[in-house]
């Protein structure tokens, strides 16, 4: 049933941070930047009076992350915790992690621990969070 992953959305409360950490930071290109039409949103969302910006963004392999900053439905952001039900983080491919990992801190990007490398010394881990809070894992494939 499935062709492909289209792009993963994440709700965002201020558009200047997050453009700053997921294109100036992490490198995704903006591809798409418009605000959708309120009926067309309300509809599928099962929503009244949307007013939505969407960003798309495009990793290096062609990848798409969707931010949307809802201007009339503002929600203020919150620390997720990693164990709650539902989609949990973002998986992000990396070149050297140690590297990214001092960059990444010297901008104030907050991790819960520094890089750890898997017991099958198949990839060096570190989870930070974006703006609003959302878990992104940083993976440098060893």
């Amino acid at each position: 049933m499935i062709k492909s992953i289209r792009h993963t959305g994440v709700v965002v409360s201020d558009v200047d941070k997050s453009l700053h950490f997921y294109k100036d930071l992490l490198g995704f290109k903006v591809v798409k930047d418009n605000s959708e039409p309120s009926k067309f949103m309300d509809l599928i969302l099962s929503l009244e009076n949307t007013v939505v910006r969407t960003i798309k963004m495009e990793a290096p392999d062609g990848n798409l992350i969707e931010l949307l900053h809802f201007k009339s439905h503002p929600k203020k952001p919150r620390n997720i915790d990693i164990t709650e039900l539902g989609c949990s983080h973002i998986a992000l491919t990396i070149g050297n992690l140690e590297k990214e990992y001092e960059r990444l801190l010297g901008d104030g990007v907050i991790f819960n621990a520094s890089p750890e490398t898997s017991p099958d010394n198949y990839a060096k881990v570190a989870f930070c969070r974006d703006p609003d809070g959302a878990w992104i894992e940083l993976v440098e494939v060893l």
